[in-house]
């Protein structure tokens, strides 16, 4: 499937994947107060991105099994949260969801990455350093390439591209990772990272960022609430007590052990090898009966750091007419953000459920026993 990055010649059909996210999307900007004009533009950005695939039907399965939702739609928002602000709007996206293999997925990824670059003129120079590692001829993992757009005012997207250490293997991946980061100039960063199960994603920052950052992820099987809490090598920001209570909070337990929880540490200068920035996420879906209950969680975080929950709760009926009990996934995950310089902040993550809706967890175990 070839891509027209960034030059779709009509508005989606009604019923299609492009129509259904772009809806969306115009809605939450509506939302977080955006203006007209800049929601126009960021909801044509979107249709644009998705290439051929937003004039799917969605009467036809996913474009492709993405791993970027659990239902496969190619699309995710994110709202992030800090006191006495309005939240910042966020949409994630994998340009090459139609191609017909990994490879092609990425050079459509790529394509895409440069049109925006030319569009709104900024620099992939750091993107360029490292495009060998993670576009190899025969790429492997569960990702080429997604694209975030932090939808600003003015019409003009902060943007984040996320890539996939293990495109070489996953035995490479974390090779694969030293090699990108010192040649990037952050010769010390791995071995500032905490132990891990493994490095899904690394992010670089691109465009109109005041201090751009470069992201490592790494994810944690079985990690407890006191374990989280040490997880951090930024040596300031939120300390063990505040992020093990924000654990406890959102995900209701001491322990992820179904899906894993995901640490990131951010970098923005390379000289003491010491991160700038601290996540932690946590799999909220994995860990509750239904969305009433994720929300109920994550109205109680945002109030206990300050934060107005309020443009929360009116996103998930901008996102869905259904009820938040009738299913468990339209909040993907919390996330608790710290970096150096600002205060903490708070990220919902939020599903599309452009295909399915995952029902709640009691409905799941019913099912299974056979009722």
């Amino acid at each position: 499937m070839t891509s027209l990055p960034l030059d779709i010649s009509q508005d989606p059909e009604p019923g299609t994947l492009g129509a259904f996210t772009r809806a969306q999307l115009v809605r939450l900007c509506d939302v977080v107060g955006l203006s007209p004009a800049d929601t126009e533009t960021y909801a044509d950005t979107l249709v644009e991105a998705l290439g051929p695939s937003a004039q799917r039907s969605l009467a036809l399965p996913p474009p492709t099994r993405t791993f970027l939702s659990d239902d496969h739609t190619p699309v995710e928002y994110s709202l992030s949260f800090s006191p006495g602000r309005a939240p910042a709007l966020r949409v994630l996206i994998e340009p090459g969801c139609g191609a017909e293999n990994r490879a092609e997925n990425g050079r459509i990824g790529l394509e895409v990455v440069r049109a925006m670059a030319r569009r709104w003129d900024f620099s992939t120079e750091r993107l360029d350093e490292i495009e060998d590692l993670f576009f190899p001829a025969q790429p492997k993992g569960p990702l080429a390439l997604w694209i975030a757009l932090e939808l600003v005012p003015g019409g003009v997207p902060k943007v984040k591209v996320y890539l996939n250490p293990a495109a070489s293997g996953k035995k490479r991946s974390a090779k694969t990772l030293r090699k990108a980061l010192r040649r990037l100039g952050h010769r010390e960063a791995y071995a500032a990272l905490p132990s891990a199960d493994g490095h899904p994603f690394l992010a670089l920052d691109l465009g109109r960022w005041e201090t751009p950052r470069l992201k490592v992820y790494t994810r944690h099987l079985d990690l407890s609430a006191a374990e989280a809490g040490h997880l951090s090598r930024t040596g300031s920001g939120p300390g063990p007590a505040e992020i093990q209570e924000f654990f406890r909070t959102a995900a209701a337990t001491d322990g992820l052990h179904r899906r894993p929880g995901l640490s990131c540490h951010s970098f923005t200068e390379a000289e003491t090898g010491r991160p700038s920035g601290f996540t932690l996420h946590i799999p909220v879906r994995d860990y509750a009966r239904d969305d009433g209950e994720v929300l109920d969680r994550a109205v109680d975080v945002l109030r206990s750091h300050g934060m107005d929950p309020g443009a929360l709760v009116r996103s998930l009926p901008a996102l869905t007419p259904r009820r938040p009990e009738d299913g468990v996934g339209l909040i993907a995950y919390l996330a608790l953000v710290h970096q150096q310089g600002h205060p903490p902040r708070v990220t919902a993550y939020l599903s599309s459920e452009a295909y399915a809706v995952r029902p709640p967890a009691k409905l799941r175990r019913r099912a299974a026993a056979g009722v």
